[in-house]
């Protein structure tokens, strides 16, 4: 299932047949979209659209281009849109320097006043920007430093990122600018431009971004009747087509379709409340790749772990209230030979739970599964044994987070004593090496780990694989 984020179904070229168009999104699997504003008329319209269909979702607001028609009296009118209960945005507002169909100026003073009606109803924004960056941003860091408490809604001061604030739709800067945004509390989203052909900046920029930003801070938008997805450019866009930009981002990510509409779901969800937060899990599948939640127990604190906060990844919620026993996590299985690997993986350290990885592991082997261990590389220090000869037979490979070759950023990144911990992860993959032999290494991305070292370090004095894996 997708969530269209983005839809100008209020638009004049759908007048004759949008029920039709609501149909193919629905065969199609998209679940719900969110239809904005440009003006006035529009929003009213996009809201007459979502008392019509249950599928929809409005936003309500004046486009860049449109500034120049807005005032005070039509600005309070979109406020008082703003309060139908499906209405869950401010948007499409923003800047616009590429066609400057309204003064730089108004834009500017006009976007500021629509932020701030977003603040004062508590209400994400969906922000269109082009060729204006810099005051877009600027803009933006103003409306939060003198609101701070924007969006915040209770959530927990140990999550990595801020509560979400909005989306910055159709995106086509770079990935730097991209975790800019994030880090301020918004999400990108990227319509069919990721499928064109033609090599063109905003094509190239967008399958940069994809590489270097995780699917968890990106959500799925047609932007219909526009920018039209291969294999229909040229054609009318409508959301029916979201499925195939969902494949091109999966395509790019090395994910599956199924991730791609799930992850970008919860998205939508945080930041609109359309849709449903999933339940606890200890058993979830990314690609083709069963992953074993057993524990939120941990030793380590690394600052970029999101353990402590709502313990998401790809769409599934970990945060489990109690820890499963073999006999659930085997029923929850199924089939270990319809997984290409099964991963004792969640956001603890499975080692903890020692007893339950070979009795899971071995039932696994039994029945023709194969087993992975992802691992802080402590399980050693934790067991008060060298483990590793316990788990041969059982696992046929292992994922260690190496983090840093650099023993004393090592321990501010899990924070946790380096001199213990350290040598201990180094003999622990060393002994993994020896008796079990695949082994892979890792650091996250933007860290700050000098990836060069680490690589040589792994290869060279463990005799393991190295992997720079993606900061999500």
């Amino acid at each position: 299932m997708f969530i269209d984020t983005h839809a100008h179904l209020n638009s004049d070229e759908y007048n004759k047949d949008l029920d039709e168009v609501i149909k193919r999104a629905i065969d199609s699997g998209v679940e719900f979209i969110v239809v904005p504003g440009t003006d006035l008329a529009t929003s009213q319209k996009a809201i007459e659209l979502a008392d019509k269909y249950d599928i929809i979702y409005a936003a309500v607001g004046f486009h860049p281009h449109e500034a120049q028609k807005a005032d005070d009296y039509t600005l309070s009118e979109i406020e008082k849109l703003s309060q139908h209960s499906k209405v869950v945005a401010i948007g499409e507002i923003g800047l616009d320097y590429h066609y400057n169909f309204s003064p730089s100026e108004i834009q500017k003073d006009i976007f500021k006043k629509q932020i701030e009606i977003a603040q004062k109803r508590n209400l994400p924004i969906i922000i269109h920007q082009r060729e204006a960056e810099a005051d877009t941003l600027n803009i933006v860091r103003d409306a939060i430093h003198q609101n701070p408490l924007w969006r915040k809604n209770g959530s927990s001061k140990v999550n990595r990122f801020p509560a979400p604030r909005g989306v910055f739709h159709s995106f086509s800067s770079d990935a730097a600018t991209a975790w800019k945004v994030i880090k301020l509390g918004f999400y990108i989203s990227l319509p069919g431009i990721v499928t064109f052909k033609t090599k063109r900046d905003t094509i190239n920029n967008s399958h940069e971004v994809l590489k270097k930003v995780s699917i968890e801070h990106i959500l799925l938008e047609t932007d219909s009747p526009y920018l039209t997805p291969e294999p229909f450019r040229g054609k009318r866009n409508e959301p029916a087509y979201i499925k195939f930009i969902a494949e091109k981002i999966a395509e790019i990510q090395d994910l599956s379709v199924e991730d791609i509409g799930r992850t970008s779901n919860l998205g939508a969800y945080k930041l609109f409340e359309i849709g449903k937060y999933p339940e606890p899990t200890y058993v979830y599948k990314i690609r083709n790749s069963l992953y074993l939640n057993i524990t939120l127990r941990c030793n380590a604190d690394c600052w970029f772990c999101d353990r402590k906060g709502e313990a998401l990844v790809k769409g599934y919620n970990l945060k489990i209230m109690k820890e499963p026993t073999s006999e659930e996590i085997i029923s929850a299985i199924g089939d270990p030979k319809k997984f290409e690997e099964i991963v004792f993986c969640g956001f603890g350290e499975p080692t903890i739970r020692l007893d339950v990885i070979k009795q899971v592991g071995s039932w696994i082997k039994q029945n023709g599964g194969k087993v992975r261990l992802n691992t802080d590389g402590h399980g050693n220090v934790i067991n008060h044994r060298n483990i590793i000869p316990e788990l041969v037979g059982i696992v046929d490979s292992v994922s260690i987070s190496l983090n840093s070759i650099d023993p004393k950023q090592y321990g501010e990144m899990m924070r946790i004593n380096p001199d213990i911990y350290f040598p201990a992860m180094v003999e622990f993959a060393k002994e993994a090496v020896k008796y079990i032999g695949n082994v892979t290494m890792t650091i996250v991305d933007l860290t700050g780990a000098d990836e060069i070292k680490a690589k040589s370090f792994v290869e060279k004095e463990i005799g393991a694989k190295f992997r720079n894996r993606p900061y999500f």
